[in-house]
This record gives C-alpha cells, structure tokens and sequence, in this order.
C-alpha cells in the first residue's frame, strides 16, 4: 500500500512539473554575433578605427622607412664606406626596434580600448536581453550555449532592440 502511495505522489510530481514546464519559456542569445553585428559594436569599431588610425599610419610609415633603408643597405653595400654601413645598420636596428616597440604599444592600447568599447556594448546588450525578457515573459535567457535550437534564438530580437535603442540615443543627443 505504501509503495502505491508514493508512486501516487510520484506521478502527481511529474505531472505537475510537466505542466509547469510547458509554460517554461527559455531563449538563447549568441553573444558574440551581438557583438559582431549590432549597431552599437559598428559604431565602436568605427570609433576605435578613428582613434588609432594616426599611429597606424604612423608605423606604417616607419616600416616603409626601415625597408627602405634595408634595400639601400642590401643594394649599396659595395659603394658604402664601412663606417657609412656600419652608421646605416645601427640606423636600421635603432629603427626596428623603435618600430617593435610602437607596434607592441599600439596592440596593447587597441586590445584595452577594444575591451572598454564591447564592455560598454555588452551592457547594452544585456540591458536588452533582460527588457526583452521582462516584455516577453522568458523564464530564462543564456547566452553561452553548445548547441541553441533556432526556434529559441533570440539574438536577431536583440540586435534589433539595439539598433532601435541606439537610434533612440542619437535622436535624444541630436537634440
């Protein structure tokens, strides 16, 4: 009889969590498409492209310098006095290693200015989720998934809130 009992129990418990779980509402956002195509993470790139594009340049023209000065060194070497060679290649290293040393910089500074601009996108993103979330009453939102079904793929309602969000913003600042 006990055993009757709790397997009563037992069938009443799945069965009522059955029922609650067909009211369970779960979508997943795919996080670094977010982070790839929406408005706001365009716009940052544009922005941080802006910023460093003078230092770009700038050892762009460096580099053209140091091959230059490579190719005289390789072409003239015959010509050149030794002191001539000797002062051109202590040029050449003085210059490479000025020009390493910008470059490491310069990919230090990109890779925390990136991190800033997609920690600032990533808050708006997760501001998004959670409004979207609230209005249509999802139970639980992951943005980490292995595998994400595309019938609870949010990420396109998500990117189109920023987008809108983000025309809300410059419309606000235009003012």
């Amino acid at each position: 009889m006990k055993k009757m009992v709790k397997a009563y129990v037992l069938a009443m418990l799945l069965g009522a969590g059955a029922a609650q779980a067909a009211d369970f509402r779960v979508g997943v956002v795919d996080t670094e498409r977010v982070l790839r195509e929406s408005v706001p993470a365009m716009k940052a790139e544009k922005k941080i492209e802006k910023e460093f594009s003078g230092r770009d340049q700038e050892i762009k023209k460096l580099m053209k310098q140091a091959k230059d000065l490579q190719t005289l060194l390789e072409k003239d070497s015959g010509t050149l006095s030794d002191a001539d060679h000797r002062n051109k290649e202590r040029e050449l290293t003085a210059l490479n290693v000025n020009l390493q040393r910008m470059q490491r910089e310069f990919r230090e500074d990109l890779n925390l200015r990136k991190n800033e601009e997609l920690a600032v996108v990533l808050e708006h993103a997760n501001k998004a989720i959670q409004s979207i979330a609230e209005t249509e009453k999802f139970d639980l939102i992951l943005q980490e998934a292995v595998y994400r079904n595309p019938k609870i793929d949010i990420t396109d309602k998500v990117i189109k809130h920023l987008s809108s969000s983000d025309k809300a913003d410059s419309s606000k600042d235009s003012k």
